[in-house]
């Protein structure tokens, strides 16, 4: 029970820490909670492996379950091939979900550490054309610009 909460608050902390970073744009505060991703993207993968390699474990794992388990006994009745099938096509819908959420904090790991280069975009979402325009000083004192060509007619 004491493993249990200590690795509870551990999960609290590590989520809060990517939320302030992500919040204040410390992208070294969202690299625990990446980690952590990585890691239970890698247990569940071997979940997976686990289940192809050893098909009988699920029907053993069954056979431990209380009496009072719903559903038991109508699990334990599905062919055995089946059962593996809807396991692991459950494992991948679940694995590829984590993979987008390892993605998202990615990119925003990117994100954060590029906005101080160059590198990204700053879009203005303002209407305030003073900003755009450049000061009216600069055009005026400019070097002279040659006048066009004259006309020639054909």
């Amino acid at each position: 029970m004491c493993i249990a909460t200590a690795i509870s608050l551990l999960m609290i902390l590590i989520c809060a820490m990517a939320t302030y970073g992500a919040y204040k744009q410390h992208a070294a505060w969202i690299i625990p909670f990446f980690c952590y991703q990585i890691f239970d993207f890698a247990l569940n993968t071997l979940v997976a492996i686990s289940v192809l390699v050893y098909p009988s474990t699920i029907q053993d794992y069954l056979r431990q379950l209380p009496t009072n388990f719903p559903y038991k006994e109508e699990i334990m009745s599905v062919n055995p091939t089946c059962l593996v099938v809807i396991i692991l096509l459950f494992i991948s819908i679940i694995l590829a979900f984590k993979g987008y959420l390892i993605s998202c904090v990615w990119n925003c790991y990117r994100y954060i550490n590029s906005r101080n280069n160059s590198d990204v975009l700053v879009y203005i979402t303002t209407n305030d054309t003073a900003v755009l325009l450049p000061p009216y000083d600069d055009p005026v004192n400019g070097a002279a610009k040659d006048p066009p060509p004259p006309y020639v007619s054909a």
